[in-house]
């Protein structure tokens, strides 16, 4: 990420992180505006470029009772789905990730034979690690350092032979951050896990862009409603940010919840998801 986008990322993060924690005083564009050190005008004109939408649009979505409304309108989507026994999963169209979980061997051997490439790119959101084998992406981390960023992937595979190359899988997964969403259904994952980490992880791809769900939701979807506190440790083992959409687990009251990379980063990508869902309907 080049210097200038970097200090624009953080002016927009902490733009977002003053309006979520002062959403109830609904503050204007000039309060906003003077907490980041820039002219309400400048900010306005960043702020739109890089959200799609203006600070005062944002702010209602960023609020809790926007969240709540969508959490609502969210569970009506999921009890049709149960219904229907996801049979109609096209009409969800965020399921769009195949999940081809990684065999025994594989899992136990940490990647002993595996061939991974692995690049680093900027994302609305900060840099980004993103890794892939023959299969698909294995990974997708935010990162600030890329020799820890590294660390942490030889950790999940400490077996496995690495290149530093980007390939076509991993550019396919990040036209998602260009806002085109045609071709989620070519994005494959090669990940591994434990059977109830992988069923909770495809459960998350069922939750709509723009959409919010519950860990308490996740766990019924699961049929374990005494799950919740496994269901929320499996969301944060999600190997592969943004494309296993765990940002948008709430927690039932409507609050935000943790999040691996950050709550302000979390409520930045609801507020994108949602501002660019909108635009598209």
């Amino acid at each position: 990420m080049k210097v200038q986008d970097e200090i624009n990322f953080k002016r927009i993060s902490e733009a977002i992180n003053y309006i979520q924690a002062n959403f109830k005083k609904q503050p204007s564009l000039e309060e906003i505006a003077e907490k980041v050190n820039l002219s309400p005008f400048h900010f306005q004109r960043l702020f739109s470029e890089w959200a799609g939408t203006t600070p005062k649009k944002f702010l209602q979505y960023i609020s809790i009772g926007y969240a709540k409304k969508l959490l609502k309108e969210n569970q009506t989507l999921f009890n049709t789905a149960l219904e229907t026994g996801l049979s109609g999963t096209g009409r969800l169209h965020d399921l769009f990730v195949n999940i081809e979980g990684m065999t025994p061997g594989e899992y136990k051997s940490g990647g002993e034979n595996l061939k991974i490439n692995y690049s680093f790119a900027p994302s609305p959101f900060g840099n980004l690690i993103i890794a892939s084998t023959q299969k698909g992406i294995c990974h997708i981390a935010f990162c600030n350092d890329e020799a820890s960023a590294f660390q942490n992937l030889q950790k999940l595979f400490p077996s496995a032979n690495y290149s530093q190359i980007m390939d076509s899988d991993q550019q396919n997964a990040l036209i998602i951050f260009n806002h085109d969403w045609s071709k989620l259904n070519q994005i494959k994952l090669h990940i591994k896990g434990t059977d109830f980490q992988l069923k909770v992880w495809e459960t998350l791809l069922k939750i709509p862009i723009g959409k919010l769900s519950t860990y308490g939701l996740i766990a019924e979807k699961i049929q374990n409603t005494r799950a919740s506190r496994a269901v929320g440790t499996a969301i944060g083992d999600n190997p592969v940010a943004f494309l296993i959409p765990c940002h948008r687990v709430i927690q039932s009251s409507g609050a935000l919840g943790g999040y691996h990379w950050g709550t302000e980063r979390k409520s930045a990508i609801i507020g994108w998801e949602a501002a660019k869902t909108e635009g598209n309907t």
